[in-house]
């Protein structure tokens, strides 16, 4: 099996318009067996988006078409390329029993799935982690220091990984290391390695897979997949399974770096 586990969509609202189909087929000449489409789930109910535009994920209006145009492609390309029908759902710290109704209103419909943290709790607000370098610098500042806001984002995934969002919830940590995405412009000395081994030990325990997402190499800031090496290998040696993810937002974006990903996979 070559998949690429993690493929965003035109129903993305920050994303491009490229077609599904133009995604299917670039996974298929890239030799891709199974692709998985992971799109921006509806953010839960009660829960403002702090972006700017408002437009981090899939409107709650789209869901049901989303999902049926997938089931209608997924029986297109039967025999040819295994679609599986997923969605990223975002953990937002305050929101879990929303976050879980959702889950169990649509969970029956899909066959896969990421669970990601991008927004953080900071002083009575939310933030989005991932938006841009200059909300990052309003993050560090509010948050006490670099430092500080590292450990917060690595609680919040540790909780996210503990909570309860019923028997739907995503078996998969997206870009566990996104916290880096702007690593070059803000360098840290926060050790990750304890928390991470933390989380890598709950990973385990409900048998979760790690998203090992190449997006990262493509970010001016970043420059490396997430997570890293050898975080990628402490979660080896946890037996925790390792699942390549593009985090494609275009089409030409799919099957990125996947050599790579494989090298870093072989035991």
């Amino acid at each position: 099996m070559k998949k690429d586990g993690h493929v965003h969509t035109p129903f993305c609202p920050h994303g491009t318009n490229d077609s599904l189909e133009l995604y299917i087929e670039t996974a298929i000449q890239k030799g891709f067996t199974d692709l998985t489409f992971t799109e921006h789930a509806p953010l839960p109910e009660g829960f403002v988006d702090p972006t700017p535009e408002q437009d981090s994920a899939m409107s709650r209006n789209e869901i049901e078409r989303y999902l049926f145009v997938l089931q209608n492609l997924k029986k297109q390309y039967q025999g040819v390329i295994n679609i599986h029908i997923g969605l990223e759902v975002d953990y937002i710290f305050g929101f879990e029993e929303n976050i879980k109704q959702f889950l169990n209103d649509y969970g029956t419909l899909l066959d896969d799935g990421i669970l990601s943290v991008h927004f953080l709790w900071i002083n009575g607000s939310y933030y989005c982690l991932d938006f841009d370098e200059h909300t990052f610098a309003l993050m560090i500042k509010l948050s006490g220091g670099i430092d500080n806001l590292y450990k917060l984002y690595y609680e919040t995934v540790l909780k996210g990984i503990v909570s309860d969002l019923g028997k739907h919830k995503p078996k998969r940590i997206g870009h566990l290391t996104l916290i880096r995405k702007f690593q070059k412009r803000f360098p840290a000395t926060f050790n990750e390695i304890p928390p991470i081994k933390t989380i890598f030990q709950e990973m385990s325990k409900r048998k979760m897979e790690l998203d090992v997402n190449t997006s990262g190499l493509r970010k001016a800031f970043c420059g490396e997949i997430y997570p890293s090496g050898d975080i990628v290998d402490l979660a080896k040696e946890k037996k925790i399974p390792l699942v390549y993810g593009s985090d494609a937002h275009c089409a030409k974006d799919v099957g990125s770096d996947y050599l790579l990903f494989e090298k870093m996979a072989r035991p």
